[in-house]
């Protein structure tokens, strides 16, 4: 209760604003936009303090060494080996499958400089795991921060990124000019597995 209520009065004094309620879930994939500044993942991590949510977020694991790997752990870091790609996205479904609470931090730009793709590690993930992916915001042009609705994978990833294309429409990073367009290459696939042998329904928020 202390973390959260200093995450509140520092967010207050920075001139910050808490927008959104607390997702409900108890488990589920956590994206943050835009991300443009070495600011972003430290905000990101007050707000999610300041409502009250046990983040775990991953690095690469030449990070972790002691004492500041110490600190990354008890702050939410998981250690990755980046170069194994497949073998993270499995990794992280199997972590789903048995926490029973588990609030995990996936980057979608994966870089501060302009994208044209998002990567579609975070939406794999919570596909393969049937969870639901949850948008963290920071919006530097009104200074508020928080998390939208929950939304539930479909068989239509065109339709899915539009919901994220729509939740972030107008919102502004620090660096308004990095933040790329939100799409992921398999958009541009017409073949993609993503949509093999799947029906076509649209994407829906969910709740708790």
């Amino acid at each position: 209760m202390m973390k959260k209520r200093f995450a509140q009065w520092l967010l207050t004094r920075l001139g910050w604003q808490l927008e959104g309620a607390r997702p409900e879930h108890k488990r589920y994939v956590l994206i943050a936009a835009p991300h443009t500044s070495n600011w972003d993942f430290g905000y990101m991590l007050i707000f999610a303090a300041a409502f009250d949510i046990k983040v775990t977020w991953m690095a690469k694991h030449s990070l972790f060494f002691p004492p500041m790997g110490w600190i990354m752990r008890a702050m939410g870091g998981m250690p990755i080996v980046r170069h194994e790609r497949g073998n993270v996205v499995d990794g992280m479904v199997d972590a789903f499958k048995t926490a029973a609470h588990l609030v995990l931090v996936v980057p979608t730009e994966g870089t501060r400089e302009r994208t044209e793709h998002w990567k579609s590690g975070f939406y794999h993930i919570a596909r393969q795991a049937g969870v639901p992916i949850v948008p963290s915001f920071l919006d530097f042009g009104r200074k508020r921060g928080g998390f939208g609705p929950a939304m539930e994978t479909t068989s239509d990833v065109r339709a899915d990124m539009q919901y994220f294309r729509d939740f972030y429409a107008g919102m502004m990073g620090k660096f308004p000019h990095q933040f790329g367009p939100i799409q992921l290459r398999e958009e541009d696939t017409r073949d993609s597995c993503l949509h093999r042998g799947a029906t076509d329904k649209p994407p829906r928020g969910v709740r708790g």
